[in-house]
């Protein structure tokens, strides 16, 4: 069933067109669901889980425990599912693999069947109870190690121990100690365990997004991002790496995994820069950057933003809008530096007349941008994402079953009443609610089965659900055992030692507190992914930060940039070993040129501590004497001259090559830019003005 080709919705003459199948890699599994009758259960379950997200995100009928332990047995079955069709090779083994996931899928029917009795004897289980939640705690870390690799297991592993032998520790880690009923209290039943924040987060948001991209992707949206992007800025310097992060800076619009990105994307655009005569190493480096930054590029993000959202308690519009110029910011650095590096090489873009025309491929796609047109507007205009998510997945399920329909209509002026009418129809929720997007998407159902192509754009939708699901298992199997690190942290309060810890250095040096959070970061991100990373960093280092000044949301977006930026530092750098088999390459050389690439992504975060009208946040100095407008204008400019001069220094290129003595002085003109101390910036700006105005005087001078 996986295997149905994608589709493109093109305009109302046309069928969905036929795209490469949206097969992708998902994190720790081989593509599609297995074979046989096992394969087409695993797809079963896999749609029926969708269904159920949907069903309970569009009306909200049940408590939110039930829906959380629901959402995780969902994860265990499906999970464990794939794991038995795609990874075991023996009959036991698929067997065993089965029988864990059927175990795991029980857990959740225990909770929803026994959920008033559960609530009645809370704190005071019975021996079913205790079971049924120790066998939870370690399915999950079964499906963890499986899915997510054996560091983020093992770092749970050891808050869980410490935990059970924390009360023989010298201190200040010592603790009171905890039964084992208390544990299974926590971690098993309470809200601070697995059924946390992160995974209501997921139940309630990620999970609705996930498919929401599934469906667009099978849609056509990546065919339509792919040719903008070649269109737009396929003739510039350097076009083929150009594209690519135009790309995928459009692509982190719908999709929250850098990692699945440059899988889904590289495939193309690595083998295109190559071509065009880039080195292996850089190709390769540029897809990592680029797909990593999608999960920091508005307005969607990654599915960190819509956990920071309800962990501070903040609109999601907060979060967006902290993070607009940081990410502009970063996409500019990637372009910068391909510029650089392609003149360098001396690369120039692409044929214009070998390109496709960009607003062509927009007038020719353009209801795809509807739908995401629709999000947009409703997360600015203050609705939950939940209702924003699932507005937008209804509308996009409404156009791809409108096209087949609109096709048969003959006369080009009927197909616009037909499409008017279904607009109408569909936007009407605004007023009359999501049943009535219910009704129009049933009606569309029943007319699509009537007739083949009809037939064949219902599988199209019933895939989309499926593969939404199987997207959606290694972040929520994460958010899943991440609980048990924040059952921990809240349980012993081993935060607050770690806390007065970094409180203590801030005292004396706010920076020393700020790199040691940074590393923090980096060293967790060693084969752990973005999402943990920052619910693991955030609620050690969070606190501290705001402690020491630093505003709520800076504090917080500070430890998500070097949760992604984990991902793409050596050694440990999973976007570059995901790119490295597409580019044929070392991912620890992909690695240091993504963290060259990146170089905005490291130094945003400071200079947003000590100057918050980088992310929008407080006004400074600047702002009480000139306005907060002028302030944030004079911060960005900074900021975009500091990449400018570092960008050259890593390449060794602005207007030609560069001495190792030119490099150290741009590098040092971009700190003292940077530094927000008395002096710096004026006796930055003159010696970076009079060091570029030198290196283009002494290029020009040079022979052709």
């Amino acid at each position: 069933m996986s295997e149905t080709p994608s589709g493109a919705i093109a305009d109302g003459k046309s069928s969905l067109a036929h795209l490469p199948p949206g097969e992708e890699q998902v994190e720790g599994l081989p593509p599609g669901f297995g074979d046989g009758i096992a394969g087409k259960a695993a797809f079963a379950i896999a749609v029926a889980f969708s269904a159920f997200q949907i069903y309970i995100a569009a009306y909200g009928s049940l408590p939110s425990q039930v829906v959380r332990a629901m959402h995780v047995g969902f994860l265990l079955l499906l999970g464990f599912a794939l794991i038995a069709n795609l990874r075991a090779t023996s009959l036991p083994a698929k067997a065993f693999f089965w029988a864990l996931g059927l175990l795991g899928f029980g857990t959740g029917l225990y909770n929803w069947v026994f959920y008033t009795d559960l609530i009645r004897r809370s704190g005071f289980l019975t021996t079913p109870d205790l079971i049924v939640g120790a066998v939870l705690v370690v399915l999950v870390f079964e499906a963890a190690r499986r899915l997510m690799g054996l560091p983020l297991a093992v770092i749970a592993f050891i808050f869980l121990a410490y935990c059970f032998v924390g009360n023989h520790l010298p201190p200040p880690f010592i603790h009171r100690g905890y039964d084992f009923a208390q544990l299974v209290d926590t971690f098993a039943y309470g809200t601070e365990g697995i059924y946390g924040t992160p995974i209501y987060v997921s139940a309630a948001y990620i999970f609705i997004f996930v498919v929401f991209a599934a469906f667009l992707e099978r849609a056509g949206m990546i065919a339509l991002f792919n040719d903008f992007a070649l269109g737009l800025v396929g003739t510039w310097r350097g076009g083929p790496a150009q594209v690519c992060v135009l790309s995928s800076a459009l692509m982190g619009t719908i999709s929250g995994s850098g990692v699945a990105n440059v899988v889904a994307s590289g495939q193309f655009t690595i083998p295109l820069m190559k071509r065009f005569g880039f080195r292996s190493a850089f190709a390769g480096a540029v897809e990592a950057t680029s797909s990593m930054g999608g999960q920091i590029m508005p307005p969607v993000m990654g599915a960190v933003a819509f956990i920071m959202a309800e962990t501070l308690n903040i609109p999601y519009a907060d979060v967006v809008k902290a993070a607009i110029i940081p990410a502009l910011l970063y996409f500019g650095a990637c372009f910068w530096q391909v510029h650089l590096e392609a003149g360098k090489a001396g690369l120039r873009g692409m044929a214009k007349a070998d390109l496709p025309n960009p607003w062509d491929a927009v007038r020719q796609h353009w209801p795809l941008v509807l739908p995401l047109a629709a999000l947009i507007y409703l997360l600015f205009a203050g609705y939950t994402p939940v209702f924003a998510g699932t507005m937008g997945l209804a509308l996009t399920i409404v156009l791809i079953l409108g096209t087949p329909l609109a096709a048969l209509i003959g006369p080009l002026a009927f197909r616009v009443v037909f499409w008017l009418a279904l607009g109408l129809a569909a936007a009407s929720f605004m007023k009359f609610g999501v049943n009535i997007l219910s009704l129009v998407i049933a009606a569309l159902v029943i007319a699509c089965l009537a007739f083949k192509g009809g037939r064949e754009t219902l599988q199209i939708c019933i895939d989309s659900l499926a593969e939404g699901a199987k997207n959606a298992l290694p972040v929520g199997i994460a958010c899943a055992i991440v609980g048990i690190v924040i059952g921990t942290l809240t349980l012993t309060g081993v935060a607050s030692t770690f806390i007065g810890w970094i409180i203590s250095i801030g005292e004396n040096n706010l920076f020393l507190s700020l790199v040691l959070t940074m590393l923090t970061c980096l060293v967790l991100g060693m084969g752990i992914p973005t999402i943990p990373n920052y619910i693991i960093t955030s609620s050690l280092a969070g606190p501290a930060l705001l402690s020491l000044g630093v505003p709520l949301v800076v504090s917080h977006m500070f430890v998500f940039y070097f949760g992604i930026m984990a991902d793409l530092t050596p050694p440990v750098a999973l976007a570059a070993f995901a790119a490295a088999p597409m580019a044929r390459e070392s991912g620890l050389k992909i690695g240091i040129q993504a963290t060259k690439l990146a170089i905005a992504g490291f130094v945003v975060p400071f200079m947003a501590v000590y100057t918050p009208a980088l992310m929008l946040q407080d006004a400074g100095p600047i702002a009480a004497q000139f306005g907060y407008p002028v302030e944030v204008a004079y911060i960005v400019l900074k900021a975009c001259m500091g990449i400018v001069l570092w960008g050259a220094a890593a390449v060794g290129f602005l207007a030609a090559r560069m001495a190792w003595w030119e490099r150290l002085v741009a590098f040092a003109a971009g700190v003292l830019l940077v530094a927000a101390v008395p002096l710096t910036d004026e006796t930055g700006w003159a010696l970076s003005l009079a060091w570029i105005g030198w290196h283009i005087w002494r290029a020009r001078q040079a022979p052709a």
